[in-house]
């Protein structure tokens, strides 16, 4: 394909992460063929690098055909000549085109090795749907999902990076463990290619299979659901409304630390002490310092932020440390009529891997979902007219809740997350202060909701 019109497309994509950036397409790595004859599928990484000089690798899975397709039109890259075929090509993003998309699940059951892309399917999974065709989940935003029939859900990996994606180990150990709050895994697709950075043969994953859970609802509208029901009622608290989230958000909090509890007894755990709290604390004020030279709103809060940072650098603490979730918000659980699912452990995908697959405390995923029942509330606010009586409300669904989350993770824990107040307190900046860089870039009508955030968390340290 010519640099400009993958250039085009990913400029479209929700998945791509170079928005309000200046880029370049520096390198595009022909990885496997899936299926040679026309439509044929091939598997291909693109590399972009930023004016700031840092580079980030897509995975492109492209499907060549003769004729025009008009069903795909809305991920047309362009048109080729295919020496293969010895035609005129149109290439589209293979992952749209339910006619070749099984693929994948047939590649997943029997294991296939392709020498760059291996296939590889978990021994305690069920068959993979492979005659079930594909749908496309058009909310995801870091990757790209599929749906095959009621049973299975293949999440492709877009952004890619040497080693082992860590919503595929984590998965992987929870599903052998036997965790009722995960989907299971079903199976995995790992690619060699060459390191653009480096320009040596690298190792990482490309896709993963787990079961699909039909009949679930996501945690996030679940919520705003609630507070629509909230905002609507002129006369009622937030545990007089119908729609009362808390009993929900309890269950949720005590599902977190079982999975906590999970991953801790399955996969490797530790102890920060202040050396490593340093660090955490260093790595932080690395963040703002970004942060505050890309968004200007975010000055008058530095000089609060950095004395947190400095207080838990300085702090005399032993913190017990394991693998966790990363990127933990109410979009990430789902509610089935079982109970809380936890689902894509990936991390933030901003965050280099080595990063995201590091041992922290388990209070940064109870920050994260702590964050989320803010946005829950105040989104609403920021999308409507100014009211002081609906921002009244919204505080108190607010706190209602993230009392009721924490409640129920202390109970089943053992510890209840709010005794630990500086720690807690500099995690739930350090995400607000990544939300303020991502609202400024992609959604600025919501830069008001962390920016409030950090007003009010750096309240304790002023």
């Amino acid at each position: 394909m010519r640099p400009e019109d993958l250039r085009d497309f990913l400029g479209r994509q929700r998945w791509f992460a170079g928005k309000g950036r200046q880029w370049i397409v520096t390198k595009v790595q022909p990885l496997a063929w899936l299926r040679e004859d026309l439509p044929s599928v091939r598997i291909e990484l693109v590399t972009v690098r930023y004016a700031e000089g840092d580079e980030e690798t897509y995975q492109l899975p492209l499907v060549r055909r003769a004729e025009a397709a008009q069903q795909l039109e809305h991920v047309l890259l362009g048109w080729e000549y295919d020496e293969r075929a010895e035609c005129d090509v149109a290439v589209y993003d293979a992952l749209h085109d339910k006619e070749v998309t099984g693929t994948w699940l047939r590649n997943i059951a029997a294991d296939v090795d392709l020498g760059s892309v291996v296939f590889h399917r978990e021994s305690v999974a069920h068959d993979p749907p492979i005659d079930e065709h594909s749908i496309v989940i058009g909310a995801e935003q870091s990757n790209t999902s599929l749906v095959f029939g009621d049973s299975a859900i293949l999440k492709v990996f877009r952004q890619i990076s040497p080693g082992i994606n860590p919503d595929i180990e984590v998965h992987a150990a929870l599903s052998e463990a036997g965790s009722e709050f995960v989907a299971p895994l079903l199976g995995w697709v790992d690619g060699w290619w060459i390191d653009p950075v480096g320009a040596s043969s690298v190792q990482g994953s490309l896709a993963m299979l787990q079961q699909f859970l039909p009949s679930a609802t996501d945690g996030w509208q679940l919520a705003r659901t609630s507070v629509r029901d909230l905002f609507a009622e002129a006369d009622l608290h937030a545990d007089e409304v119908g729609g009362d989230f808390a009993g929900e958000s309890g269950r949720l909090g005590a599902a977190t630390a079982e999975v906590h509890r999970a991953l801790a007894a399955n996969m490797p755990t530790g102890t920060a002490g202040a050396e490593k709290l340093a660090a955490t604390a260093a790595r932080m004020q690395q963040r703002l310092d970004r942060a505050v030279a890309a968004v200007p709103e975010l000055g008058p809060y530095a000089k609060e932020l950095s004395a947190t940072y400095s207080t838990l650098a300085a702090a005399d603490l032993k913190v017990a440390v394991q693998r966790v979730h990363g990127d933990f918000h109410l979009g990430q659980v789902m509610r089935t009529d079982r109970g809380w699912v936890l689902l894509d452990f990936e991390g933030e995908p901003a965050r280099p891997l080595e990063e995201r697959r590091a041992l922290s405390s388990p209070l940064r995923d109870v920050a994260g979902m702590l964050r989320s029942y803010d946005y829950a509330a105040r989104q609403q606010l920021v999308e409507g007219s100014h009211d002081s009586q609906l921002e009244y409300r919204a505080e108190e669904w607010v706190e209602r809740n993230t009392a009721a989350f924490c409640d129920g993770y202390a109970r089943s824990s053992g510890r209840d997350p709010r005794e630990d107040t500086l720690l807690l307190r500099a995690f739930e900046l350090d995400k607000a202060v990544y939300e303020v860089v991502y609202e400024s870039r992609l959604r600025p009508a919501w830069l008001p909701i962390p920016l409030s955030a950090v007003d009010r968390l750096v309240r304790p340290a002023s």
